[in-house]
């Protein structure tokens, strides 16, 4: 075995697609920038960025329900929806940009049209969902949101879902026009192709193993090549830590006070597919519930039109389990080696606080292939179990840190940067809406971590992302001319058709 010095500018660690996206904007900011990035498995978007590990509805949060909460006096919180939504309008703009200068292609390869829709049932949640569609009216990223609790609307909306259902329940939908289906699995191989073709150096089967800052403040990563055996050390001025479940671990490595009290809980995934192709024509939307009462935010059920490999595909789930892994590829001793001394108190009081959550984990592991084609049949009444098989999806690890807000052990169910103060290193930890807000959180990386560069990087920035810096919740024109140009340059034809009208 030999041992390998190198130097570079910026090291990405993980091929999923909050590295392409940071490595894409580097890129075309600083093109003569030396990247260089380290994944561990044999390709690009194999874990969380992976198209049958995630979720891929390209979260607008047109049709996610715990994006909209009520408050205690029955009104409608909006503020997570449009902040959501806002986020994704950033990833579709620097798309459109790349798709436009011609430096990725094929946009329909990655991103279709499709109806979104969220589906209630009792009385109780059909008042909720007609709050929500009332507060979010009058914002123009919502603008063309249908309500009915019309059965004969909702059987042209969704027959799938209507066929064989009682006529007496109280039920409603929404539904808008302007959703999106996005394999990320398939943009994340393609901006790495990208890259690759802008001399980024991209080191497959290449394991970091540690981190350590060197006497001048760079950082030297020790990395072990597998298949050879041989160990390499690279040093880069900038670090990114962007291996989904792996980042944890990683991130405690580096030693910076940042790391500290900061846990991670580990969520694994369940989802049916449909096997009849018959079946899954019947259905073109994607189709959210609201999560049952004691459930967690992650366990929103959907029923998902999604197109992978070219198919036409239906999932249903989410369906949550436990395992200790913190990836799929990872190991059954992730969670407990990621209890460190300065993090153990948070998580036994995280562990305290959540006791909901495990025994909601312990229920759903629990669940017989019969009790989830039940649970299928809320949504489709007529599934037939012959019909539907299981599919193992990512794994999520849940962020846990001390707030102000939730006190010690916090359980947090969203997408966090952790930062070294003088911006070397920078990690990304959690969940959804993750990719589909990538742009918007590797911005957030490039704001705290090249913050004299990104002075002189604005105008090319707002080149590529127009509405860097406005609020298009505000600026209703702004927003519908860039829509109408995105969805053009995207191949989303029903939506520009919608906006043209």
């Amino acid at each position: 075995m030999s041992s390998i010095q190198k130097k570079t500018d910026v090291i990405l660690i993980g091929a999923g697609v909050m590295s392409a996206t940071l490595g894409s904007l580097l890129k075309e900011l600083a093109p003569d920038m030396e990247i260089r990035v380290f994944e561990k498995l044999a390709k690009a978007g194999e874990e969380s960025s992976n198209e049958w590990n995630n979720a891929g509805t390209g979260h607008a949060a047109l049709c996610e329900l715990n994006y909209t909460s009520e408050k205690p006096d029955g009104s409608i919180d909006t503020t997570k929806a449009i902040k959501v939504n806002e986020q994704f309008q950033l990833s579709r703009q620097f798309w459109s940009y790349l798709v436009n200068s011609r430096l990725i292609r094929n946009p329909e390869d990655f991103i279709m049209s499709i109806p979104h829709m969220s589906l209630v049932h009792g009385e109780k949640n059909v008042n909720f969902l007609k709050k929500r569609v009332e507060a979010l009216s009058g914002n123009p990223l919502f603008e063309g949101m249908e309500f009915t609790e019309d059965h004969e609307t909702l059987k042209k909306w969704m027959p799938l879902v209507m066929d064989g259902r009682k006529s007496g329940e109280p039920i409603a939908a929404t539904k808008i026009d302007t959703g999106t289906d996005i394999n990320f699995g398939t943009l994340t191989r393609t901006l790495f192709d990208h890259l690759q073709r802008e001399n980024v150096e991209i080191n497959y089967k290449h394991s970091v193993e540690n981190l350590k800052r060197t006497s001048d403040g760079k950082w030297e990563v020790k990395v072990n090549d597998i298949e050879s055996g041989n160990t390499e050390y690279h040093t880069a001025r900038f670090v990114f830590i962007g291996c989904g479940g792996g980042s944890l671990h990683l991130l405690q490595k580096t030693g910076i006070p940042e790391a500290k009290n900061i846990g991670g809980f580990p969520v694994s995934g369940l989802f049916m597919a449909c096997k009849n192709q018959e079946v899954a024509e019947k259905h073109h939307a994607k189709v959210y519930g609201k999560a049952k009462a004691g459930a967690p935010p992650m366990s929103v059920p959907h029923l998902d039109t999604r197109y992978i490999d070219g198919k036409k595909t239906l999932l249903f789930g989410p369906f949550a389990g436990f395992s200790p892994k913190f990836l799929k590829a990872g190991s059954n001793l992730d969670l407990l080696s990621s209890v460190k001394p300065n993090n153990v108190f948070t998580m036994l009081a995280a562990g305290m606080k959540e006791m909901g959550l495990t025994k909601y984990l312990i229920q759903q592991v629990m669940l017989s292939d019969e009790k989830r084609m039940e649970e299928l049949r809320e949504f489709v009444p007529n599934a037939k179990s012959e019909d539907w098989e299981i599919v193992q999806a990512g794994q999520r690890v849940q962020v846990i840190k001390d707030t102000e807000a939730g006190g010690k052990g916090t359980l947090q169910f969203g997408t966090e940067v952790v930062s070294a103060a003088d911006g070397s290193i920078a990690a990304l930890l959690g969940a959804s809406p993750g990719a589909s807000t990538a742009v918007h959180v590797m911005l957030d990386v490039m704001e705290r971590c090249f913050p004299d560069e990104m002075k002189e990087w604005e105008p090319k920035i707002r080149e590529m992302i127009p509405s860097y810096g406005v609020a298009l919740s505000e600026s209703p024109e702004m927003f519908k001319e860039l829509q109408k140009e995105t969805a053009r340059t995207l191949g989303l034809s029903k939506e520009e058709e919608l906006v043209m009208n």
